[in-house]
């Protein structure tokens, strides 16, 4: 079922939400943003699944977030909830959480939020040099929405898969403290390591989108690739809950890195193992960093495995004490 519904339904109402921004009092609601706060859109799903249509400045059009509202939500009007930031992967949509996994039966009783923001085509949820602002949307206007509207708390974990895993580290990094927790399942959490520019370009590419619009070219605008490169921040995450995972895959034939770099890979003939292979030397090298910094890390480097749901519902799992202790909810 899908029925449309009004903020007023589960947070205060939009003319309540809008006079505060005109007053400037609508808590973490910021700058000209203000404005649109009041034009959420709010699509039931089920009891408990909600589709928001948030107006974004940052990415210039209104965006999806599906959410998953506490069992308990409306039996405790005056609570406030930590949230759990669920970031989808490459060539995919907000939709595959809850499409791939049991994610809201899992969160039955477990007293957060869960909040799945769309990160584009590419699900790279960054600030692009000529593009959208992703970041801004997901570590701004996503969080004043559900503070607003939601009774959110503070304290948030995130966590992604592909380059989904990519933002949730690049998140954390570039925004101490914003985050007590995060995981990253088959990620590219070092953009920089050997061919990765090359796949991360090949990924852009593969949406019809010149690569130079993400970050500029690796080799001459090589700084803001550092920039956004969560292993040069790596140091930031001390403090930060971290697991990362990714197995080895199974690529054994040198051809498909030579069509990277040549630009003509087939990702979607590509076996799952075979993409695994590709990124996981971004996760080795993430965690061979952090290693050396100090910074405690929770990790599963395994053999085998594929770039697939399979695997990242099976590490979700595996990592969800470590996020749970963090956002402090059962385990």
């Amino acid at each position: 079922m899908s029925d449309r519904l009004s903020a007023h339904h589960l947070g205060p109402s939009r003319r309540t939400v809008a006079k505060a921004a005109v007053l400037g009092v609508a808590g973490v609601l910021a700058g000209a943003w203000k404005a649109s706060a009041a034009d959420v859109t709010v699509t039931r799903l089920d009891a408990r699944t909600y589709d928001l249509g948030v107006p974004s400045a940052a990415l210039g059009r209104t965006a999806p977030v599906r959410i998953i509202l506490p069992t308990s939500y409306a039996d405790q009007p005056g609570r406030t909830w930590p949230v759990l930031y669920l970031l989808h992967g490459a060539h995919d949509d907000y939709t595959s959480w809850t499409r791939e996994t049991d994610i809201e039966a899992f969160t039955a009783n477990r007293d957060l939020i869960v909040a799945m923001p769309v990160g584009g085509p590419t699900a790279i949820p960054t600030r692009w040099r000529t593009g959208p602002d992703y970041e801004t949307f997901q570590l701004q206007e996503v969080p004043s929405v559900l503070s607003a509207n939601y009774r959110a708390s503070g304290v948030r974990a995130v966590a992604g898969v592909s380059t989904g895993g990519y933002g949730a580290m690049a998140h954390a990094a570039r925004h101490p403290g914003a985050f007590v927790a995060a995981a990253s399942y088959s990620g590219i959490p070092d953009t920089m390591v050997t061919r990765m520019p090359s796949i991360i370009e090949a990924i852009v590419a593969r949406e019809n989108l010149d690569p130079v619009t993400l970050w500029g070219d690796p080799t001459r605008d090589v700084a803001t690739w550092q920039d956004f490169n969560p292993l040069a921040r790596a140091s930031a995450l001390r403090g930060t809950a971290l697991y990362v995972s990714v197995g080895s895959g199974s690529l054994t034939n040198p051809v498909a890195i030579i069509q990277i770099i040549n630009g003509n890979f087939d990702f979607n003939g590509a076996l799952p193992g075979v993409l695994e292979s590709l990124v996981a030397p971004a996760t080795q090298s993430f965690v061979t960093e952090l290693g050396r910094l100090g910074v405690p890390v929770t990790q599963h480097i395994y053999q085998g495995g594929g770039h697939q749901w399979s695997d990242w519902k099976r590490e979700f799992v595996s990592s969800w004490p470590v996020l749970a202790a963090a956002l402090g909810v059962p385990v």
